[in-house]
C-alpha cells in the first residue's frame, strides 16, 4: 500500500534528526553520494569525525527514516533515502505560494515555481 500523506510527526522527527550539525553533515553527504551511498569508514573520513559518533549519528538518521543501511560484503553501506527526503520538502512546501498551487513540486530534479 502506497503511503499518500507525509504526517506532521514525520515532519518533526526528521526535522529534529538533522537539527544536529554533525547529523546534517552526514545527511549532505550521504545525498552527495548518491545510490552508490557511502562506508562509515569514507563518511568518517570525509567528515573527520570519530566513527564512535558518527555511529551514533547514523542511527539517528535511520531512525528518521532519512537514511537506510545495507551490507555489502564486510561492511556496511549508508544511503540516503531520497524519497523521505523528497516527502519532507514536499510537506514543507505544500502551501507555499500564499497557499496557492505551484507550478511544480520541487524534488531533486527541478526547482519550485513559486509566485
Amino acid at each position: 500500500m502506497k503511503k499518500t500523506k507525509y504526517s506532521e510527526a514525520e515532519a518533526l522527527n526528521s526535522l529534529a534528526a538533522l537539527a544536529q550539525a554533525q547529523r546534517l553533515r552526514a545527511f549532505r553527504a550521504l545525498v552527495v553520494a548518491g545510490p552508490e551511498g557511502l562506508t562509515p569508514g569514507v563518511l568518517a573520513e570525509q567528515l573527520e569525525i570519530s566513527p564512535s559518533a558518527l555511529s551514533f549519528h547514523l542511527k539517528e538518521l535511520v531512525h528518521a527514516g532519512l537514511a537506510a543501511s545495507q551490507p555489502d560484503g564486510r561492511h556496511l553501506v549508508y544511503r540516503a533515502n531520497f524519497a523521505q527526503m523528497d516527502a519532507l520538502l514536499a510537506y514543507l512546501t505544500e502551501h507555499c505560494c500564499q497557499g496557492g498551487v505551484c507550478e511544480a513540486v520541487p524534488t531533486r530534479s527541478r526547482k519550485a515555481v513559486c509566485c
